[in-house]
């Protein structure tokens, strides 16, 4: 049994964040996009790459490739959440996730762009693990600190990870303005080096979790019937979350909110080179900018959410991202986007950390099924990814114009703040 607001305990979950928003930042956001972008324009000669037998662009390839990563999670997540539960073994999933993800950003290192099959896959990869793991990491929140601390404690894990994030990214950036001087043949070896490190950190860090984290203690199982057993505690928690009015409300609420927040996370950096006309190094400015300002916002609406309640922190999000949206379609300078990216990095952080600790308040204190509950939270972000990505990049296919992509996204604002009033936070 882990004790609850046991200030090491929630250090060393927070230390999980840490060790994989290096992932999301390096690999999914900041340097990956631009060095798949750069490369495979490089091999191809242009923006049109032939993925197996498929002429396709390279942002639309890069945005389906995202999609069908998260898909794979929503259909194997609940099925491993409801064994996790029953086994006592959410530890030992959070590990094989980590490892899984982890060993394939280091693969991406021997990414040419020409082998442009090989990079998808480790990419598609590396994104399953970063999901994977999430599921069973987040689902340890309500068990390690009381419902009055979630938010602040939600902010801090996100925090750290931005942190974490920043710093990694600076020592790869400075390998890659210094790759003579650290013994790299070039720049672009530098970088490879780089998604190296990011494997190497996630593992590593990731091992502070590990050690503190413990399973809730289960009765004996038998093995030969685990997927069974795993099949009807997923279905159990099902029963409850329909069961459950508030709780119904906040999922719908955030699966489509999660559409437009995940979209434009990630795939900012396309937009901005593709759109803006940005270079690798102002993206990389932006990103940190990003990240920076996200911490604040973190804490902010937290702050805001023990003011004056979990309805009214989100839809202030909520709000935001929208305006985000609508000014997307009307940028032309790049001294906008810098604004628009500030405003992008505030609730960024605050959407991310009050979400989770808001699911976190809506499980029932008597269960035991924390990752059961935490796969329908995960199950409604990953689909909402999948629609959300699909969407921006079948849009961009039809008409060539990402500003009616990301326009579009607001639709997914405008309903999420809808379905988030029938949940009733206040009444929490």
């Amino acid at each position: 049994m882990l004790e609850k607001n046991n200030p090491k305990l929630i250090n060393a979950w927070c230390s999980f964040d840490w060790a994989n928003s290096v992932y999301n930042l390096i690999i999914t956001t900041a340097i990956f996009p631009i060095y798949y972008l750069a490369s495979t324009e490089e091999f191809f000669g242009g923006d049109v790459v032939r993925f197996f037998s498929i002429e396709i662009s390279n942002s639309v390839l890069y945005s389906y490739g995202i999609s069908c990563s998260f898909l794979f999670i929503v259909c194997v997540s609940p099925i491993l959440s409801g064994v996790a539960d029953y086994s006592g073994s959410k530890t030992k999933f959070m590990k094989f996730f980590t490892y899984f993800g982890a060993i394939s950003c280091i693969g991406l290192s021997f990414f040419n762009g020409g082998n442009i099959e090989y990079g998808i896959l480790c990419a598609i990869f590396g994104s399953i693990g970063f999901a994977g793991s999430l599921v069973f990491y987040n689902s340890f929140l309500p068990e390690i600190v009381t419902k009055d601390k979630m938010d602040m404690v939600s902010a801090k894990g996100f925090s750290m990870g931005y942190i974490g994030s920043v710093i990694l990214l600076l020592i790869i950036l400075l390998l890659f303005e210094n790759f003579e001087y650290f013994g790299f043949s070039t720049s672009i070896m530098a970088t490879r080096f780089g998604f190296v490190l990011v494997g190497v950190w996630w593992i590593g860090f990731a091992q502070i979790a590990f050690y503190y984290l413990k399973n809730k203690k289960t009765v004996t199982y038998d093995s030969s019937l685990i997927f069974r057993k795993g099949l009807k505690q997923i279905i159990s928690v099902f029963k409850t979350v329909r069961s459950l009015e508030g709780l119904n409300y906040y999922l719908v609420s955030f699966f489509i909110f999660s559409m437009g927040v995940q979209t434009v996370m990630l795939l900012a950096p396309l937009f901005a080179n593709k759109v803006i006309g940005m270079e690798s190094d102002e993206m990389i400015l932006i990103v940190l900018l990003i990240q920076i300002i996200a911490i604040g916002g973190s804490y902010f609406f937290s702050w805001l959410s023990n003011l004056r309640g979990n309805e009214i922190a989100i839809s202030l999000a909520l709000l935001v991202w929208a305006t985000i949206c609508i000014s997307g379609y009307f940028l032309e300078s790049k001294v906008s986007f810098y604004v628009l990216a500030t405003f992008l990095g505030f609730v960024m952080g605050g959407i991310q950390s009050i979400s989770r600790s808001t699911y976190s308040k809506l499980i029932p204190k008597e269960t035991s099924d924390n990752a059961s509950f935490f796969s329908f939270y995960d199950i409604t972000e990953k689909l909402g990814i999948v629609i959300g990505t699909f969407s921006y990049g079948f849009i961009d296919h039809l008409t060539g114009d990402m500003r009616i992509s990301m326009l579009f996204l607001t639709l997914f604002f405008v309903l999420g703040l809808f379905f988030l009033k029938k949940a009733k936070l206040n009444t929490m």
